[in-house]
């Protein structure tokens, strides 16, 4: 019985450990979300209300209610940890209490049997007074044992009050924290709240300039197109180039491989023929691409943002539907910092590609092995092309709309002429 009731308290004791370490990963996350809520909300206020930015206005604070709704889903999930915690504790706290009580019970009537029994306050006596050797011996020992199991009690009651007084001060912990997080979903969903009025209102207004929105979102969508043509072409005439070079090294080193082989034949000065000399042809990338490309896949989600300052994300990968007005179509992913910002390169390569595209600013493409990273709307270039680059090196500053205060970078990811998603890539 006695057994059963400790491996119940360490399968508690585990439970509540492993709760615990899924209520800090929870929070962590809540934290981030948090952080890119408070990101989201200085690009907001800085970003100048006007038509043109209308738009950017309802992306930003859709993305803002979105991580919002993110924090009101981690903390009811914490607030569930708790509760869980909070049994398990509860469970620990009642068996820690019983296994407590009873031996203190029993330590008592140990303690009462002794006094009553006054030949055991003489100790020599009591040993002495047996009747025969073998007795006084079994005396003797019972006496050494009576005495062990008693500091052994005394020991154990010890330790069991020590985690009952640790166990009701983590209950007490864990109610506090209950009510502080009750007290931060309150918070959250009042401001989740206040962000919806603002939505709604920033659409309503939306709804009176439908004419002037859709020749903007026209306008982009044009560039946009424009842009992914161009980006498209300049990786598959570098993949060309790369796999050309590829092969031109491959055949220098089976023609380098052949002239050693008939060295070899006419210095031995044999005149029977060995067959002709096996030469296996090279994979068409170089070593150093096969490992730098492995290097950058082995990074996904560590890469860092390729924009400085608080930034927010405020154009996804792919299609996605903001409201009526606002449907986005991206091959990257628009992300928006404050004024002053600059961009950085991702990951190691070398700088293939820099130029100016209409409606893009300059552009810069960097090669990562069989991987290509694509960043526009730069000015002032810091780097040039065929120049290698490091992670986190600065390649410009992210260029500035004058009218609208948005500094905003364009960010795509390629694997050979394959578009990627960038975002689950970055850390």
């Amino acid at each position: 019985m006695r057994s059963l009731v400790l491996l119940f308290v360490l399968l508690l004791s585990i439970s509540s450990f492993a709760q615990n370490n899924k209520i800090k990963q929870l929070e962590q996350q809540r934290k981030n979300a948090l952080r890119d809520i408070s990101n989201t909300d200085k690009i907001l206020k800085e970003t100048k209300k006007s038509t043109s930015t209308l738009l950017s206005r309802i992306q930003l604070i859709s993305n803002q209610m979105f991580s919002r709704q993110k924090v009101l889903d981690l903390l009811n999930q914490e607030i569930n940890g708790i509760d869980a915690e909070q049994k398990n504790i509860e469970s620990e706290v009642l068996i820690l209490e019983s296994e407590l009580k009873s031996k203190q019970s029993n330590y008592a009537k140990a303690i009462d049997g002794m006094l009553q029994n006054r030949q055991s306050e003489n100790k020599i006596l009591f040993v002495l007074s047996g009747r025969s050797l073998t007795e006084s011996y079994r005396r003797l020992r019972y006496l050494r044992d009576y005495s062990e199991w008693r500091q052994q009690q005394a020991t154990e009651i010890k330790d069991k009050s020590v985690k009952l007084k640790e166990r009701k001060e983590a209950l007490a912990k864990a109610k506090a924290a209950k009510t502080a997080l009750l007290g931060q979903r309150t918070t959250e969903q009042e401001n989740l709240r206040l962000e919806e009025v603002n939505y709604k209102k920033e659409v309503t207004e939306a709804q009176e300039k439908q004419k002037d929105l859709q020749k903007i979102l026209a306008q982009k969508r044009q560039q946009a197109e424009a842009l992914d043509r161009q980006i498209a072409r300049l990786i598959a005439e570098e993949v060309a180039r790369q796999e050309r070079e590829a092969k031109r090294i491959a055949a220098a080193k089976a023609k380098a491989a052949a002239e050693a082989a008939a060295k070899a034949k006419a210095k031995s000065g044999s005149s029977k023929s060995s067959g002709k000399a096996s030469t296996k042809p090279a994979a068409p990338v170089t070593t150093e691409n096969v490992a730098l490309s492995n290097n950058f896949a082995s990074n996904k989600g560590r890469l860092p943002y390729p924009i400085t300052g608080n930034y927010s994300i405020t154009t996804r990968f792919g299609s996605h539907k903001h409201s009526q007005f606002v449907t986005t179509s991206s091959s990257g992913i628009d992300i928006q910092s404050q004024s002053g910002a600059e961009a950085k390169a991702v990951f190691d390569g070398e700088v293939t590609y820099v130029a100016a595209i209409p409606g893009y600013n300059t552009c810069i493409i960097i090669r990562h092995g069989n991987y290509y990273t694509f960043y526009g709307n730069i000015q002032g270039i810091y780097v040039k092309q065929g120049e290698k680059v490091k992670t986190g090196q600065s390649l410009g500053k992210v260029y500035t709309d004058t009218d609208t205060g948005q500094s905003q970078i364009h960010f795509q990811l390629w694997q050979g002429t394959k578009k990627l998603n960038p975002e689950p890539w970055l850390r």
